[in-house]
C-alpha cells in the first residue's frame, strides 16, 4: 500500500508558481518548505530580484509546513531584496507557518498581511 510520507526527502513535497504584477511578484509556494525544498523556492525568488522586481509578495495560503531552512531563504531573499531597494512581504500565513515566524521573531522583520489581497494593495 502506498501512503504518502511527510517529511521524505522528494522535492515533489514544494510546487512554486510565480505571477508578475507590473513591478511586484507573488510568488507561491504550496506544501513543505525544508532543507530538502528549499532551492525550489530560492531560485524563483533570486530570479526575480535580478529581473528587477521592486516588491516580491511571497503567498504563503497553501505553504503547510516551514522549518528554518526554509526561514533562511525567506530572511536571505528579504536582504536581497532590500539591497536591491525591494521589499518582501508575506500574506496568508497557515498558524503552524506562522508560528515558526512567532518563535523565532522573524515575524517582525517582515511585512506580514493576512490575504494576497492586501499585500498587493500596498
Amino acid at each position: 500500500m502506498d501512503r504518502e510520507m511527510v517529511g521524505t526527502t522528494g522535492r515533489d513535497r514544494l510546487r512554486v508558481s510565480v505571477q508578475r504584477y507590473g513591478t511586484k511578484a507573488v510568488v507561491s509556494p504550496a506544501g513543505e518548505l525544508d532543507h530538502h525544498t528549499a532551492d525550489l523556492l530560492r531560485e524563483p525568488l533570486d530570479t526575480l530580484i535580478e529581473d528587477g522586481f521592486g516588491t516580491l509578495v511571497v503567498d504563503c495560503t497553501h505553504l503547510e509546513f516551514c522549518d528554518s531552512t526554509g526561514l533562511n531563504v525567506l530572511l536571505g531573499t528579504r536582504l536581497k531584496a532590500e539591497a536591491a531597494g525591494g521589499a518582501v512581504h508575506l500574506a496568508g500565513m497557515k498558524p503552524a507557518v506562522a508560528k515558526v515566524f512567532a518563535i523565532t521573531g522573524a515575524e517582525a522583520v517582515f511585512t506580514v498581511h493576512d490575504t494576497l489581497d492586501d499585500a498587493l494593495k500596498e
